[in-house]
């Protein structure tokens, strides 16, 4: 094993004087190619290109010497240090860190980043990136090969947002871009980057400091969910039934949720509250205006889709978990074709509980069932104002082995 393992951030400044001191002692000396070509490393030193994490950190649980690994940034952050304390290695490490890449990346864009969310883009991981970036209004993006600014770009499609591209920061070779997010595919970009992801009327600026990473203005706009609408409306919107269609769903950062005939867009925004991405789809412009209102009124940000399911489903982008409000068994199975992780619909007839059963079983989701009945009391004399009785059905993808 190792006697000593330094990890060193750099990101293009001098190296301190505790990283100079390392680096001398080092017999072995783990980086990008950027990295191994300072002048600081050693010529006697082993030297291992970067690649595989787990590899390198391998091969430096069984040197026997002074192990010395660079990185971009701060490497605590989305960096090298995890990777290299895990536990099958059984390597303990000192770190000299350096100013993250996200954080020189909002300094060049001269913003502050303490309510930005902060994701690692790969290309298995790139779809739920994105979502976070149609959910939030500022999200720094670590990219990847494969996975970089015009992957995010494609995705987004429909989605307008502006970009601020960082490449090779730290470097002479550092260049940031901005541009809007239509553009951002039309080019090539350099490795690595990051890229900052910012836009959309959600949210709006405020002075007052926050006090705790990437939550913003959304997030003080009040206690609860499902909560009574002040008009109460048509069927789907008791706030019971809401509430019981968001706990099968369990709607979270970095999904996608469709909302199928969204009406008042109660459900919608309960949604995006939780930090996920949503599409609310309705056949109606005057539900698509309530959706849209009721969304600003929250600071949460949604994309609203006026057309018929299950027509308009067809260019919707894959989503995680499926609310069906209106359209009965056949745009249910319609979604069960799209394979969510989950879906939720419910009914006001039991032959029509039964045939939207039968479509989810079909497809090979697993189904339940349950007769909710809620009664709304006027407290003051606790008399009955309202009464709902609707039939459940929440249905799973089986996880495939």
């Amino acid at each position: 094993m190792a006697d000593r393992v330094t990890v060193i951030g750099w990101d293009g400044s001098p190296l301190t004087a505790a990283a100079r001191s390392a680096l001398s002692a080092a017999t072995l000396v783990a980086g990008a190619a950027h990295h191994l070509a300072l002048p600081e490393v050693p010529p006697t030193a082993e030297r291992i290109r970067l690649g595989s994490l787990g590899l390198a950190a391998r091969r430096i649980a069984g040197h026997r010497g002074t192990a010395v690994v660079l990185a971009d940034g701060d490497p605590g952050f989305f960096g090298v240090v995890r990777t290299l304390r895990a536990p099958e290695h059984g390597l303990e490490v000192e770190v000299v860190p350096a100013v993250s890449s996200v954080a020189a990346a909002f300094a060049r864009a001269g913003m502050p980043w303490d309510d930005a969310q902060v994701v690692v883009a790969h290309p298995r991981t790139l779809r739920r990136a994105v979502n976070v970036c149609r959910a939030h209004s500022k999200v720094a993006v670590l990219t990847s090969p494969g996975a970089g600014p015009a992957e995010l770009a494609l995705l987004l499609d429909g989605v307008h947002r502006t970009f601020v591209i960082c490449e090779e920061l730290g470097t002479d070779r550092e260049q940031v871009s901005v541009l809007t997010s239509d553009k951002a595919a039309d080019h090539s970009w350099r490795d690595p980057n990051v890229v900052i992801v910012i836009g959309g009327g959600g949210q709006t600026a405020t002075a007052d400091a926050g006090w705790l990473l990437g939550q913003g203005p959304a997030h003080a706009a009040g206690r609860g969910w499902a909560r009574p609408r002040p008009d109460p409306g048509g069927e789907g919107e008791a706030a019971h039934l809401r509430a019981a269609q968001l706990a099968r769903l369990g709607p979270r950062t970095g999904d996608l949720v469709w909302d199928i005939g969204s009406g008042s867009g109660a459900f919608a925004v309960d949604a995006a509250a939780f930090g996920a991405a949503v599409i609310a789809v309705d056949a109606d412009a005057h539900a698509c205006e309530r959706v849209t209102a009721a969304a600003r009124k929250r600071g949460v940000q949604l994309q609203v889709v006026a057309g018929r399911a299950p027509h308009v489903l067809e260019n919707l982008p894959e989503p995680d978990v499926v609310r069906v409000a209106g359209g009965g068994a056949e745009v249910v199975a319609a979604v069960a074709d799209r394979r969510p992780e989950r879906i939720v619909s419910h009914a006001s007839t039991r032959d029509e509980a039964e045939a939207i059963g039968r479509a989810l079983t079909e497809h090979g989701y697993a189904v339940e069932c349950a007769l909710l009945q809620s009664v709304d009391l006027d407290t003051r004399t606790w008399a009955e104002q309202d009464r709902s009785v609707v039939f459940l059905l929440a249905a799973e993808r089986p996880l495939t082995r």
